[in-house]
């Protein structure tokens, strides 16, 4: 198994963050993992991306123009990559932000109101984590708990947020059932 997620977003999405947990999950499950970040010039506000592979085996090439996943957080991101995904690829789509869905129909493509979620929820900053666990419940390749655990490391141990953080993954989980 290998799979390349390219991450598409502005500047404060948590677009680094969602590559990293990706990363940081899959090593716990034994599995290897690179992590290619890109930022703009600007940090907040600014684009950025990052491409993930995720393999139970070694890594050939660090980076590929064909992903097998795109997770696009905002509309230019959507726009940039979506001719980067495989036939029979996923993408994974923040239509809180994104209103023009692609027009392709060889990838399975699916909607989340992620930012939507997120402030139902009560924190804006977790529509991130909503993508995560939207990801995870369709890829299949790493569980929920690889996943939590991935985020209680990365992000603190702060009980409060763990909760929240927790509430979005299965928020995301649930969405594409």
């Amino acid at each position: 198994m290998e799979s390349k997620i390219r991450v598409g977003g502005f500047g404060g999405q948590g677009v680094m963050v969602i590559g990293q947990l990706l990363g940081y999950a899959a090593c716990s499950a034994g599995k290897n993992a690179l992590f290619l970040p890109k930022y703009g010039p600007e940090q907040r506000g600014g684009t950025a991306n990052c491409t993930v592979t995720l393999s139970d085996e070694e890594i050939g090439a660090p980076s590929s123009r064909n992903v097998d996943v795109l997770i696009a957080l905002n509309q230019p991101s959507l726009q940039a990559f979506i001719s980067s995904v495989k036939p029979g690829g996923m993408v994974l789509v923040n239509t809180s932000l994104c209103k023009q869905m692609p027009e392709r129909n060889d990838i399975s493509i699916y909607g989340i109101m992620a930012d939507d979620i997120a402030q139902e929820i009560g924190a804006a900053k977790v529509s991130n984590i909503v993508v995560i666990g939207a990801y995870i419940e369709k890829s299949k390749i790493l569980s929920e708990q690889q996943v939590f655990d991935a985020i209680t490391q990365k992000l603190g141990k702060k009980a409060d947020l763990l909760e929240l953080n927790r509430i979005a993954l299965k928020k995301g989980m649930e969405l594409v059932n």
